[in-house]
Formats: C-alpha cells, sequence, structure tokens
C-alpha cells in the first residue's frame, strides 16, 4: 500500500507555502524528532565534560574539537556538495553520527568514560558535520522548489528552535532523574526517524542546470566559488557579519553552563531550562519571519540584529536572577535567530544553483567553523572572569567588530542591496 501522509489543514498551508510539498513535510517531521535527540545529547555533553574537568577552557575545547573540521574542510565539503546526491549523503552522514551517538552511551553507562573519549568522538562527528550541515541546507531548494524556499528556510529553524526547546528541557529531567547516559542513548535512537523520512523522500526538484555543470579540479572549483562570493556583495556583506557573530558571541555551549553554576547557582535542571528559554525565544524568532518574510526588511534586520544579539548579551550577564535571565534569553533567542534567518534565506535566494553548495558550504564554514575560535575565547574570559565576562566581554567585542566593519562597507560606493538577484 502507498504510504500517504496525513494531510495538513489549509490555513497551515497558507500561511506555511513550504508544507504543500509532501518531500518537505517528511524531511520536517524527521528533524523535528531527530534535533530534539541532538539538542539532549549537546546538554548532556556540556555537563558531562563540565563535571568531570570543572573546567571553563576544557568546555571551550570540546566545542573548538567538535567545529573544527568544519573550519577546515568546509570549503572542500561544498564542492563535492556540488558533485553529489544531497539526499545520499544525508542517509550516510546521519548514519554516522547515530553510531557515534550509541558509542558515547555504552561509554557513559558502563562509568569508562573519559575526557579524551569525548574529545576523539567530537572530532569525529565534526567531519561528519563538515558534510551534513551544508547538505541539509541546501537540500531546502530540491525539496519545495526556488518559489517557497524562504518559507522552508524559516520552518526548518522553527523545527531546529522547537528541538532547542524540547531537548534540553528533557534533557536536564533527564540527567537529573536518570544519569547522563540516557541523553546519548535516546539521541542514537532519534536519528532513525531522519534517516526513514529521507530515505522516503521521492521526485526530487533537481534543476537540469545543477546536473550540467562541466567539473574541474577540487582546487579550481573552490577559488571559483570563493571569486563568485567576493565578486557579490549581497553574499559576501552577510557572510562577513556571520563571522563576527559566530565567532564571538554564538558560544553559549560554553558560557551557560558556568554562567548556570557560579551566578546562578542552578543544576543540571535549571541549565537546561535555560537553554530552553532561548529556544522558545527563537522559536518565535523563527515563525515571525516565516509569517511575516514578505514584510520584513532584511536589510534592516542583517544590519540591526548583531547590536540587537549583544544587547541582550550584556543584560543576561548583569542578572543574578533565574527568571530575569530567562527572559534576556528569550530576547536573545528571537534577535540570533531572525539574523541568521535571514541570512541564510538571502545567500540561498541570491545565489545560482551551480554555486549554491558552495555558498552554503562557506556559510557553515563561517557559521560553525569558527567555533573552535570562539569556543577557546569565551571559554578563556569565562575561566579567567567568570560567566559574567564571558557574555559581556563577547558582547562588546561584536558590537566594536561590527561597527569597524559598517565603516570600512560604507566607504564602498555599492549599496548593500536587498532584492533578490536574478
Amino acid at each position: 500500500m502507498k504510504y500517504r501522509l496525513k494531510a495538513i489543514p489549509y490555513f497551515i498551508k497558507k500561511t506555511f507555502p513550504a508544507f504543500r510539498h509532501r518531500n518537505y513535510r517528511l524531511f520536517w517531521y524527521g528533524q523535528g524528532i531527530s534535533l530534539s535527540g541532538t539538542w539532549m545529547q549537546t546538554t548532556a555533553q556540556a555537563w558531562l565534560v563540565y563535571e568531570l574537568t570543572k573546567s571553563p577552557f576544557l568546555l571551550g575545547l570540546i566545542g573548538a574539537l567538535q567545529f573544527t573540521p568544519v573550519m577546515l574542510f568546509s570549503l572542500v565539503a561544498g564542492v563535492y556538495l556540488d558533485r553529489f546526491p544531497k539526499k545520499k549523503i544525508i542517509l550516510v552522514t546521519q548514519t554516522v553520527s547515530m553510531v557515534l551517538a550509541l558509542l558515547l552511551t555504552i561509554l557513559v553507562l558502563s562509568g569508562a568514560v573519559q575526557f579524551w573519549h569525548i574529545a576523539v568522538i567530537v572530532i569525529i562527528l565534526g567531519f561528519v558535520n563538515t558534510l551534513d550541515m551544508p547538505t541539509r541546507q541546501s537540500f531546502m531548494i530540491e525539496l519545495v522548489g526556488k518559489t517557497h524556499l524562504t518559507s522552508a528556510i524559516a520552518l526548518n529553524s522553527v523545527t531546529f528552535n522547537l528541538a532547542r526547546i524540547i531537548g534540553p528541557a528533557v534533557g536536564g529531567i533527564l540527567i537529573a532523574n536518570f544519569g547522563i547516559g540516557f541523553c546519548f542513548l535516546f539521541n542514537a535512537l532519534s536519528f532513525m526517524a531522519v534517516i526513514v523520512t529521507v530515505h522516503m523522500i521521492k521526485n526530487l526538484k533537481i534543476r537540469k542546470e545543477e546536473t550540467a555543470v562541466v567539473r574541474q579540479t577540487v582546487m579550481k572549483e573552490i577559488k571559483e566559488g570563493l571569486a563568485y562570493i567576493r565578486s557579490k556583495a549581497i553574499l559576501f556583506r552577510p557572510l562577513l557579519f556571520v563571522a563576527i557573530v559566530s565567532t564571538f558571541a554564538i558560544n553559549f555551549n560554553v558560557i551557560i553552563p558556568v554562567f548556570a553554576k557560579t551566578v546562578l547557582k542552578t543544576e543540571a535542571q535549571g541549565f537546561g531550562f535555560l537553554l530552553s528559554a532561548l529556544g522558545i525565544g527563537s522559536v518565535i524568532g523563527a515563525l515571525t519571519v516565516a509569517v511575516y518574510s514578505h514584510k520584513l526588511n532584511q536589510k534592516f534586520l542583517i544590519a540591526a540584529m548583531p547590536y540587537s544579539i549583544s544587547f541582550a548579551m550584556i543584560l543576561i550577564g548583569l542578572s543574578s536572577n533565574f527568571y530575569t535571565a530567562s527572559s534576556f534569553l528569550i530576547l536573545l533567542g528571537i534577535s540570533n535567530i531572525m539574523f541568521f534567518t535571514s541570512v541564510n534565506s538571502t545567500l540561498q535566494l541570491n545565489s545560482d544553483p551551480q554555486f549554491r553548495g558552495r555558498v552554503m558550504s562557506v556559510y557553515t564554514m563561517v557559521f560553525g567553523g569558527v567555533t573552535p575560535i570562539g569556543n577557546l575565547f569565551a571559554g578563556s574570559v569565562s575561566g579567567a572572569w567568570g560567566g559574567r565576562a564571558g557574555f559581556i566581554v563577547s558582547a562588546g567585542v561584536v558590537v566594536v567588530l561590527i561597527g569597524l566593519c559598517w565603516m570600512f562597507l560604507r566607504s564602498k560606493k555599492e549599496i548593500f542591496k536587498t532584492t533578490v538577484d536574478n
């Protein structure tokens, strides 16, 4: 019997047109389950490392190790991403991620886990993510086509951040009542959802121009992709801002555990709810973009949100009350997701099909690949001056660097475009 998804109500399809596509609905459902497990593992991993080492620096080092492969090999991954079917790449990367989560589960439940075990596993996971992250980003257009791409990107952010709410909260409860190992086990099992749903996806919207490109050597294609990005201000400038914000602001996995322990004096469950507050704000921001994408000024969002992110971080750093900090984390989540969703949409809508994989691999590199630098910076600051300084100093650096960038950009004659280049 042919499998059919349950009908989606008309008002939902009208508000979120990406849901009109069966392939996207499958992907959305699978990602929702899998990402909840991923966030549970992220929560448990940060708490486990901090309990094993009591070191903010080593906590930052784990994040650095996980994203170093992204920093070093994203450009190469982008070339192969433009060459091979994205569906097959996703099936392989998700399967390997599941095996790694099972291995970590065994190590924790057996009581044998040590810091170096986690370090090795996250390095391998980093190589997997180097392919997986840009693949999932650029897979959107094959699921829905160009017309509904913005809706798909925004809804993908909703999925990611709903998981950010559910995963850490459930993860904190599991850690407090059953132990850290069950978070890793749930994550391993959750990968089956995305593997099954991606396998069910059929009839992708693959464009002829994407399959007819004459291939060159890897280095030539990397240089060609970088030259393409540099020649288009609408691609280069958002990527520059993302590099700054990602390096110095998006280090929550390092700063929040230290802030929760040393300033708010809370344990694992409270830490999980702090991350969930960040996720609540991100869902609000993503839904706002999804519903009002045709009304929002993306130029304004890309320019203003880095300052809004920095302002929220300073307010968090000055907080001493759990609920006050949580409310400012919601503001941080809203600003964060509106910025990155606007950049993501701008890049994909303004990239030629034959370059989209390479453009999104560069986005992945400046979004996640700079994490090693950022995590070490945040870990060093938090270790030396405490959790408050982790937020406040990082925010100050973002404000200064973004301001310097605008001074440089204003010296150029070409204005920052917001319309889609055809």
